[in-house]
């Protein structure tokens, strides 16, 4: 079997005969043994006995092993979500997707590495070690999925899920080479997932290929009654019209406020444009569009993102979750001892800045009209889909950076999500993937985005540039 198989490619593997459901998954473990020291993508490798006890033979995922978020409910596992706080919290439940995935047959191997309580992207701001990207070392893998992707793209495991607030999957896919999603909001169930930012918050799936991410939409998607902000849809098979060819017709718009954008890395400015004509060759008319309010996205993210984590934050506060300060004399000593020791840095930042936007007298001038804007960029975007089917822009501004560079300017650090934050904020779906390399021989990324609902025309769309272009192919030398 080879180390960068495909969800595909492993389970004709297993349909032929040629290799055993115990067999990937010893594969999979060993080569997580042999290589994960360079990366820390995982937190915790779950024992052997206990994912082979769980191995089934009709699911859709029988014997093809992935790799959980650290804040995604697994029943009586550790779920720390990066953090010293909850380093020793067991989930008393399985999260909806969890259910939804051991029911599929699917192996899981572990727990992945995260920043902190999904606050970060990089990577860095892990309670217990920061994670590195598979291509380069040095260099950071994005975040806050960060274990996730840094696993699927060393080839540790075929798929990961991990969860989306601004950025956080795709952005992660786009420095590690592989693709993320980011559904329509509602259509992945938050039932089970430590929430940050409830109002965007959505588990998905990072891959290798655009058909496998498809693949594992087309089983973890779907409503559930457990979560109030489900929606209403019914289960749908994503893969079954990615034939590599683009529907016939399709209008694509280029944002032209990310072309324009200063802080655009050169190569990635080039590399975009190269990949619109290419798009523009397979048969896509293309267009170039507007979305003023846009520019707005990442300051009325900052609010938003501050302000629903201190609240979603306070249960965190030594009583009845994770750690608690002994040696306090009163409860008032005990609340502020057990979230000073044991919270980061980061996760502190965002709890003040939270705090300070919601409070009496700064309520109205932040945190509420930082939700008008967000209406409007919302309007901007509807009104764009009446002219284009998709937008195409950048994933990130940046190539993948080194690490330590951003934990020395956090403000750069919360504008890599630039491009990201505008599909979250609006509940619109995207998907990121590989648009080629670096002279560095670091990836680069663009990512399609849709209107609501369209993720069955997205993967086609980015299935067909896929298999025009082969990126995918490439990988990190471990």
């Amino acid at each position: 079997m080879k180390p960068f198989s495909t969800i595909k490619e492993i389970k004709n593997l297993l349909k032929n005969g040629e290799i055993t459901e115990k067999e990937v998954i010893n594969f999979y473990l060993d080569r997580i043994k042999k290589h994960d020291n360079k990366f820390d993508s995982f937190l915790e490798v779950f024992d052997k006995e206990s994912i082979f006890k769980n191995i089934t033979s009709d699911g859709p995922l029988s014997g093809i092993p992935g790799l959980l978020k650290d804040n995604i409910c697994q029943k009586n596992r550790i779920v720390s979500c990066g953090s010293k706080f909850l380093e020793n919290y067991v989930a008393p439940y399985d999260a909806t997707i969890t259910k939804k995935l051991k029911s599929a047959g699917a192996p899981i191997l572990g727990r992945a590495n995260m920043d902190e309580f999904a606050m970060g992207s990089s990577g860095e701001y892990s309670g217990f070690k920061e994670i590195k990207n598979p291509w380069d070392t040095t260099r950071v893998p994005g975040g806050s999925s960060a274990g996730p992707a840094a696993a699927v793209a060393a080839g540790l495991v075929p798929w990961s899920l991990g969860s989306e607030t601004g950025g956080s999957v795709r952005q992660p896919a786009a420095f590690c080479g592989v693709v993320g999603m980011y559904p329509t909001y509602g259509r992945s169930s938050r039932y089970g997932l430590v929430a940050l930012t409830s109002s965007t918050d959505q588990i998905a799936p990072i891959t290798r290929t655009v058909y496998d991410n498809a693949y594992m939409a087309s089983i973890i998607f779907g409503h559930d009654p457990k979560d109030a902000t489900s929606i209403h849809t019914p289960q749908i098979d994503f893969t079954k019209d990615l034939d590599g060819k683009l529907p016939k017709n399709i209008k694509i718009g280029v944002l032209k406020e990310a072309i324009e954008t200063e802080g655009l890395d050169p190569q990635i400015k080039k590399s975009l444009e190269q990949n619109i004509e290419t798009l523009r060759k397979m048969g896509a008319t293309i267009s170039y569009i507007n979305l003023p309010n846009l520019k707005n996205g990442i300051s009325v993210y900052f609010v938003i993102n501050r302000a629903e984590a201190a609240s979603n934050l306070k249960r965190f506060d030594g009583t009845l979750f994770g750690m608690r300060d002994k040696d306090s004399e009163n409860l008032l000593d005990m609340y502020v001892n057990t979230r000073h020791d044991k919270l980061g840095k980061e996760v502190k930042r965002r709890i003040l800045l939270g705090n300070y936007v919601l409070s009496s007298g700064n309520k109205d001038a932040y945190y509420k009209r930082a939700n008008r804007i967000r209406a409007m960029i919302r309007a901007e975007f509807n009104q764009a889909f009446k002219e284009v089917d998709l937008i195409i822009g950048p994933t990130t501004s940046t190539l993948p950076f080194k690490l330590g560079e951003g934990v020395a300017d956090p403000l750069a650090l919360y504008l890599s999500d630039y491009f990201t934050v505008g599909n979250c904020i609006t509940g619109l779906p995207a998907v990121a993937l590989p648009s080629g390399f670096s002279k560095e021989n670091l990836p680069m990324s663009f990512q399609f985005m849709g209107p609501r609902l369209s993720e069955g025309l997205i993967y086609k769309v980015a299935h067909a540039y896929e298999q025009e272009t082969q990126h995918f192919l490439k990988t990190p030398t471990l």
